[in-house]
Order: structure tokens, then sequence, then C-alpha cells
């Protein structure tokens, strides 16, 4: 099953934030700010990110390596044309966030700033009473 554990790994890599994939960008982001405000919580979560990894690609390997009990299973099929158009989207999406993040980063930055400017105008209502 080629296809199958090729999708998996990638997925699996896509998990554990390995550069060029769209979870790299918010975990490297979420790590310097919480650097900016606390080191030692910024280095927990470093380290929980490097442990999540690991456990990450010891759980693909028993996937994909580990033992089959062959009498439960009868035949094996790779991933068929159908699932492989429904994965493409996200193989695409998955690789091209980790490229260039500003796609989707101007539309959030849009949102934060009205929820800036909504709290902001609460305070000022709160400070007036």
């Amino acid at each position: 099953m080629p296809l199958f554990a090729g999708s998996l790994l990638f997925f699996t890599m896509a998990n554990i934030a390995l550069p060029g994939t769209s979870s790299f960008i918010g975990e490297f982001l979420l790590l310097l700010g919480t650097y900016k405000y606390n080191a030692f919580c910024a280095l927990i979560s470093a380290i929980s990110v490097i442990l999540s990894g690991a456990y990450s690609l010891w759980l693909t390997n028993r996937i994909l390596f580990g033992n089959i009990k062959t009498n439960y299973i009868l035949e094996y099929n790779d991933i068929s044309k159908r699932e492989f158009y429904i994965l493409l989207p996200l193989f695409i999406f998955v690789f091209l966030l980790g490229i260039n993040p500003n796609i989707l980063a101007k539309y959030i930055q849009i949102s934060y700033i009205y929820i800036i400017f909504f709290f902001n105008f609460l305070n000022q209502l709160y400070e007036k009473n």
C-alpha cells in the first residue's frame, strides 16, 4: 500500500510541524510569542513539541511496519482514485500554506484587528461607568 503509506507519512510530518508544512508556521509563531512573555513556558512547550513528534513517528512506524494479522485481512487495497482525489486538495493546501502562509494570514489579521477594536470599545464603555 505505497500510496496509503506515503500519504500517512506526509500528514504525520505535517502533524509534527516539519518545515514547509502548514503546522510549522503556527507552532513557530506560538513558541516565539510564548518565549516573548515567559521563557520557561516556551521551553516546556518546545519539549512537548519534540515529544509529540517522537510519538507521532513511533505511531507511524507501528502502523506501517508493525505486525499484521493476515488471517483478519483478506485483501490489501491501496488508495482508490476517488480517495486520492479527495486527499489531493489536502496535500496541496498543507504544502501551499507551509510555503506561503500569507494566503490566510491577511484574513486572520483583519479579524484580529476587528476583535481588538471591539475589546477596546468595550473597555472604554466599562471605564466610563
